[in-house]
């Protein structure tokens, strides 16, 4: 983000060291949150980090495994690409990761900067390939490459000590493999002393102003790029690089932390899924949810309800916990849908802000049909395959599909809205592009008798007529969407959605505390 305001254009890719193929089939407790792209990649939630911030293009070829890697090289063993050759981790697989960050760099034209995240940590089996790889690379192309290396360096309440051991350490296996960092990014809960800083300046090769602080924030992540910008890391970059080195204006993001510093009050928000106490399971619901409230100059509380333990009244409210309203995410499988269905039944009768993702929309629409339809038995043929009543049914492309991994719907798709709808109301345009992630759709056979009660599909696929986005009527705000609009939200640019559910909490809360 620094480099971009200085008018660089910047391309990234998270390099990751598992052998998945893709964190697509991975557990949310695992991994987290999957992040899609427009052109369809299930890739590293760190993506949406990087989106959160910048402008850069975010691709598949923006985000690499392990088990991409060797799959492709694997693939081309079998074709006989490689004449016969041994087959070696050097360099047929380092050459693979060196070709994945020259494609990166050719996402689009004039790309000035690309950043290469490897996860991990120094030293581990796992990552040897990719660091190898850097430093051919490196050699490789000479001048143009620069090192930055993330370390932690602990504090020892105990002692009250700062120990900078972690960082020689990792600084030393790293010139066993051949890189030697140009800058050191240091990990820390506190300020760090200057004859800390003259040690680590010391033992790791770097001069004294190249060892930055990253210390806890007091407000705010999006505090970070204020904090780099003080101590001249992009002014860094841009020298050693010989790259233009223009001053740069930060007030955007300024704005953004003074607002959070004073808040006008505060919401309250009931997040209801199955792995709500895994914070990355829901990264991206979680943050467009803030950057809607930092935007309407609000405080977010969110509260994790686990959508296994909701239960029938009189309990219900109880469970629910007085919220302003509710926020059911996207997920998969049977556990937590009674809950969540009690969750929408309940802001349905007593008029308050509900927003369904994907699951969540269809839960709403399962809800709607059971209690107002009066079709008892009705059910989504993910949770029930045999139910006599699918309101919610397997995509027509997904019939025949055996494998898991990468074979959604996936990616950015256009849907055309009502004028006469919230929906339009939020996003001020008859076509809208959203990110998909799904296996199951709205059932059309139910929709004229859902749409005669006041269950209306104000967005539908453009140049189909799949359910992208359902409205209860005459309610303050009930939307259930079929996409994930938190993967567009960004502190600088909030979803339009995620906007008007905040403005709707904000009048629910007014209205309890009169």
């Amino acid at each position: 983000m620094l480099l971009e305001k200085k008018g660089l254009s910047i391309a990234m890719l998270k390099l990751d060291p598992y052998l998945n193929v893709d964190p697509g089939t991975m557990s949310p407790y695992q991994h987290g949150e999957v992040y899609v792209t427009d052109d369809g990649a299930e890739t590293d939630l760190d993506l949406g980090h990087y989106y959160r911030y910048t402008n850069s293009p975010l691709t598949r070829a923006s985000n690499a495994t392990s088990g991409q890697i060797y799959h492709q090289v694997i693939k081309r063993e079998r074709r006989g690409d490689y004449l016969g050759k041994t087959v070696q981790v050097i360099p047929h697989i380092t050459d693979e990761i060196k070709l994945r960050i020259l494609q990166c760099a050719k996402q689009k034209e004039n790309i000035d900067v690309v950043l290469v995240e490897i996860g991990g940590t120094v030293g581990d089996i796992e990552s040897l390939p990719f660091l190898e790889a850097i430093r051919q690379f490196q050699y490789e192309h000479r001048g143009n490459c620069l090192n930055i290396h993330l370390t932690y360096v602990p504090f020892l309440k105990a002692a009250k000590e700062v120990k900078t051991k972690p960082s020689q350490h990792s600084v030393q296996v790293l010139r066993e493999i051949g890189l030697f960092p140009d800058i050191i990014l240091c990990r820390c809960e506190n300020n760090l002393d200057l004859d800390v800083k003259e040690k680590i300046s010391l033992f790791c090769n770097v001069p004294l102003q190249a060892v930055i602080e990253e210390t806890d924030v007091e407000f705010s992540i999006y505090e970070v790029p204020l904090r780099l910008h003080e101590q001249k890391l992009d002014q860094m970059i841009c020298e050693r690089l010989n790259l233009p080195n223009s001053s740069i204006e930060l007030k955007d993001w300024e704005a953004i932390i003074e607002k959070i510093r004073h808040p006008k009050g505060t919401i309250k928000v009931g997040i209801v899924g199955k792995y709500v106490q895994h914070h990355d399971a829901y990264k991206s619901v979680f943050e467009a949810l803030y950057h809607a409230a930092i935007h309407a100059g609000y405080q977010l509380e969110i509260v994790p309800i686990e959508a296994d333990k909701v239960s029938e009244d009189p309990s219900l409210p109880h469970a629910l916990q007085d919220c302003d309203g509710y926020l059911v995410p996207g997920g998969f499988g049977e556990r937590g849908w009674m809950g969540k269905i009690l969750t929408a039944k309940y802001c349905r009768e007593n008029n308050i802000p509900y927003f369904g993702i994907c699951l969540g929309m269809q839960v709403m629409a399962v809800e709607f049909a059971r209690h107002v339809l009066n079709i008892e038995d009705a059910n989504s043929t993910e949770i029930e395959p045999m139910t006599k009543n699918p309101i919610i049914s397997l995509l027509s492309e997904q019939k025949n599909v055996q494998d898991l991994g990468g074979t959604m719907r996936l990616g950015a798709h256009e849907c055309q809205l009502q004028l006469d709808s919230k929906a339009f109301e939020a996003y001020q345009k008859p076509v809208i592009l959203e990110r998909h992630r799904h296996r199951y759709e709205f059932n059309n056979a139910y929709r004229e008798k859902a749409e005669e009660k006041g269950l209306r599909l104000t967005g539908t696929l453009a140049g189909e007529d799949l359910c992208e986005i359902a409205e209860i009527q005459n309610h303050r705000w009930m939307i259930g969407v079929q996409f994930h609009p938190e993967f567009l939200s960004k502190p600088t640019q909030p979803h339009p959605l995620f906007l008007k559910f905040v403005e709707a909490m904000i009048q629910m809360h007014k209205e309890k505390t009169a």
